[in-house]
């Protein structure tokens, strides 16, 4: 009897298709301080009110998306508070609304793929928001119809740097399984972290000031079909480090009262301090250009990480425009956020005539920074570049409006 024959595929893993949603409610970052202390009944905190205020107004975000609208959570008190137990009015909300979000994008991609859904051989689903078994993979390919012969990978808790996980694994199970396509998902609601502000925590004031929701699926494959499939990005590399002197630099802890968060004032410091090496590693991958000559898709953690990146590597201010538009139109949505900075970058890249942060560059990077501190990086190479290559056409670069270049 002939021994079976595992067929991987030729070439490397790429995107094939991005779909992005957000819950229908957006709130302007200018009128949430006010929204928050209402709906927590903590007006008379005016020290802390006026603290968090401030922390808005620096926040470099407009405005943040949420399930949690003044109707959810005038249903659900507990969640209002402090610490009052609330876990399984979290969980509820989360099992069910996390897999409804993650759907909405997955119809956009599937849309934007145009291939048969009975075509997805394996899904990949990180979220922070909620555990639950069977889990939100499971509840999602019964949604979309997907073949339950699907083969399904459930990642819970990576937190903020879970966008690049995702891609490392369907990187590995697109480039280890022929004719494999990964739907990859990221899904994330802050159902599970909200609460009311106290002066024991105030480190829960920045993540109340940055978080909203959102969610981001992709579709990955090998060997794209010629004139069938469309490939944006191939993924050439994907490493992960954890930063020395970082415990306990971002941690969250499930508990009856839900998600508690935990952040050390000097984050970004920590990651301006200790990322240089597996930067460094990445862009050999890519044969050793400059930082200015990649384009970056960052993680939009807050808008001090982002400062600390650019000023450690000295990046020119247009490189993080995709990221700081991100953060500026969403806020941080964990680990959905790189993704969807992945997709404005596609969106300038393909554009002859727009403002980019990836002109003229060949190769970039999608960096997350996590739990841990967890450092993820995917180097990635643009199509796109291929075609202006050829073409000999070339895109002039202009400055975002709308307040982000004098955050």
């Amino acid at each position: 009897m002939a021994a079976y024959k595992h067929e991987r595929a030729s070439g490397p893993a790429t995107v094939l298709a991005i779909g992005k949603a957000v819950p229908p409610t957006a709130f302007p970052q200018s009128e949430y301080p006010d929204f928050f202390f209402n709906i927590t009944n903590t007006n008379h905190k005016t020290a802390l009110k006026s603290k968090f205020a401030r922390i808005c107004a620096n926040s470099g975000i407009n405005q943040r998306y949420f399930h949690c609208t003044e109707e959810v959570l005038k249903e659900n008190p507990a969640m209002c508070t402090y610490k009052e137990p609330s876990l399984d009015v979290r969980q509820n909300i989360a099992i069910r609304e996390v897999p409804r979000l993650a759907e909405k994008a997955a119809v956009k991609a599937l849309e934007e793929w145009g291939q048969p859904r009975s075509s997805i051989t394996h899904v990949v689903f990180a979220t922070t928001s909620g555990v639950n078994m069977p889990g939100a993979d499971l509840t999602l390919t019964r949604m979309l119809g997907l073949n339950p012969n699907v083969n399904r990978t459930m990642l819970y808790q990576q937190g903020c740097f879970g966008g690049a996980t995702v891609l490392r694994v369907a990187k590995d199970l697109a480039e280890n399984n022929k004719g494999a396509r990964v739907l990859t998902v990221v899904s994330e609601l802050t159902c599970v972290t909200f609460r009311a502000p106290n002066e024991e925590h105030l480190d829960n004031l920045v993540g109340s000031a940055i978080f909203g929701d959102g969610a981001a699926v992709l579709i990955i494959g090998s060997d794209p079909v010629p004139e069938v499939e469309t490939p944006h990005f191939e993924i050439h590399w994907s490493g992960e480090t954890i930063l020395p002197e970082s415990d306990g630099a971002i941690e969250g802890r499930l508990t009856e009262a839900g998600l508690i968060f935990h952040l050390l004032k000097d984050v970004p410091g920590l990651i301006s301090r200790n990322t240089l090496p597996i930067f460094n590693k990445a862009v050999e991958i890519a044969g050793s250009p400059s930082w200015n000559d990649i384009f970056w898709c960052v993680h939009p953690g807050g808008r001090a990480i982002l400062d600390e990146v650019e000023r450690t590597l000295s990046l020119k201010q247009e490189k993080m425009l995709a990221t700081r538009k991100v953060l500026y139109d969403y806020g941080n949505m964990s680990g959905a956020s790189v993704l969807f900075v992945l997709d404005e970058m596609r969106k300038r890249s393909a554009d002859a005539n727009a403002m980019t942060t990836g002109e003229g560059c060949e190769w970039g990077l999608v960096v997350g920074f996590g739990p841990g501190l967890t450092v993820e990086i995917i180097n990635l190479f643009c199509h796109y570049w291929r075609q202006i290559k050829s073409s000999g056409t070339f895109r002039r670069q202009e400055s975002f409006r709308g307040g982000i270049q004098v955050l």
